[in-house]
């Protein structure tokens, strides 16, 4: 016996709703913002101690963590590995991913690695367990960011995110949108301080203001330095990183509206910057500055583009010959002759990394200019014909990407890089 037309209609509408119910629940649990958490389940790595020269290759950047760990960043995931020196990309330690937010900066210091994310939220992970320390809200990073699969540019040049570390000792994460800056402890994700665009923008205009504050880097002496082209000609700003007091607002003598400001003498993430470096816009010369306690103070041995600052030693490479040179007097304190022509690579504290043009990793100390390693960077098969691309040093490594010569900067990632894993690391 069949179902009357009332019931029929009744159990036809309610197994719809039932599958309407079943489907919205299928589709939140696939797209409600979500986020996983895979802790490390193996005891935390000692110290890397690696022989000098080439350790591996890797398919993405590393950012070295404690000299324990390297990181990595993908498109909504951030993760690591271990060793440090390991001669390829393992298992991972510890992941953390969020959804549907992507990653768009990563930074560490000692043993919490700090995310930023689409939506502007600031997550810190204890690099020892991979578990979240804190989650704090952040400005919206500004505009958008071409980054390739190596993620290079998220943790070796995170935008508008550093830390910093204040005259008191403690350190605080530095977060720049489009329209707001603010700061939270690093310790335990506190808000410290926040910091509005200082105009009115008119409706329908925040596009034309969006990016007129810059975070460039912190001081050593715990200042963030801001150039700030929001309500006329550039100025760069030196605001206290923990309370957020503006301390000094400065700009070069005769300098015009337009100014590039680049931080030198920084470590990984720009955060302990000793000198700076400001140019016009275009081709116009620049000019080094020192920074210390008061005014920035000229310092002519850095107004080469390409010179760079280690310690108090101004290093550039002047006709295919590296110099360096006293950053406050300009006067020499070496010169290295006898080297095939190389380029400055990068620095670090105690290391200035060279390459050649077949190459050759050459690696010298910064207040004597004396050879600490030279050798090839050739790994497997690889060859040596790469062009270079992105560059990285901390706690003794260096990592450099390999690119296909001729190198086109327009092409996909298969055409830009030398191979599917084009990054080399080395320990020098």
């Amino acid at each position: 016996m069949g179902f009357p037309n009332g019931r029929r209609r009744i159990a036809v509408a309610v197994a719809a709703l039932l599958a309407t119910v079943a489907v919205a629940a299928t589709v939140y649990r696939v797209l409600a913002p979500a986020e996983v958490v895979t802790p490390a389940r193996a005891g935390y790595p000692p110290a890397a101690s690696p022989t000098v020269g080439v350790v591996g290759r890797l398919p993405v950047a590393p950012l070295v963590v404690d000299g324990r760990l390297r990181v990595y960043a993908a498109h909504r995931q951030v993760y690591a590995d271990r060793p440090a020196d390991g001669r390829y990309r393992t298992t991972p330690y510890w992941s953390y991913r969020r959804w549907p937010a992507t990653l768009d900066g990563v930074v560490a210091s000692g043993t919490t690695v700090v995310t930023r994310w689409s939506d502007g939220r600031l997550v810190a992970l204890d690099a020892r367990t991979g578990r979240v320390a804190w989650r704090a809200d952040g400005p919206a990073p500004a505009g958008e960011r071409t980054v390739r699969r190596t993620g290079a540019a998220t943790v070796w040049d995170p935008r508008g995110l550093l830390v910093a570390r204040g005259s008191d000792g403690r350190q605080a994460v530095v977060a720049a949108g489009a329209e707001r800056m603010s700061a939270v402890d690093l310790a335990d994700g506190r808000e410290l301080w926040q910091s509005h665009l200082t105009v009115t923008v008119p409706p329908g205009d925040a596009d034309a203001f969006a990016g007129c504050r810059d975070a460039l880097g912190a001081t050593g002496s715990g200042q963030v330095m801001i150039v700030d082209s929001c309500a006329g000609p550039a100025v760069v700003e030196f605001r206290d990183a923990v309370t957020g007091a503006v301390g000094l607002r400065w700009r070069p003598p005769d300098a015009g509206d337009e100014m590039v400001a680049t931080p030198v003498g920084c470590g990984t993430g720009r955060t302990g910057c000793t000198g700076l470096r400001t140019a016009g816009p275009g081709d116009e010369p620049g000019r080094g500055w020192l920074l210390g306690a008061g005014a920035p103070v000229a310092a002519p041995a850095l107004d080469r583009p390409d010179a760079e600052l280690v310690g108090g030693t101004a290093v550039a490479v002047v006709d295919g010959v590296p110099v360096g040179r006293s950053a406050r007097t300009g006067a020499e304190l070496w010169r290295r002759v006898g080297l095939p022509p190389v380029r400055l690579l990068a620095v670090q504290p105690d290391r200035v990394h060279l390459l050649t043009e077949t190459n050759d990793l050459v690696t010298l100390d910064p207040a004597t200019g004396a050879q600490r390693s030279f050798f090839a960077l050739n790994v497997g098969s690889d060859g040596i014909g790469w062009a270079p691309g992105a560059a990285y040093a901390a706690d003794g490594f260096v990592a450099v990407e390999r690119l296909r010569k001729p190198v086109d900067p327009a092409g996909d990632d298969q055409r830009y890089y030398l191979t599917s894993e084009p990054l080399i690391l080395a320990a020098t």
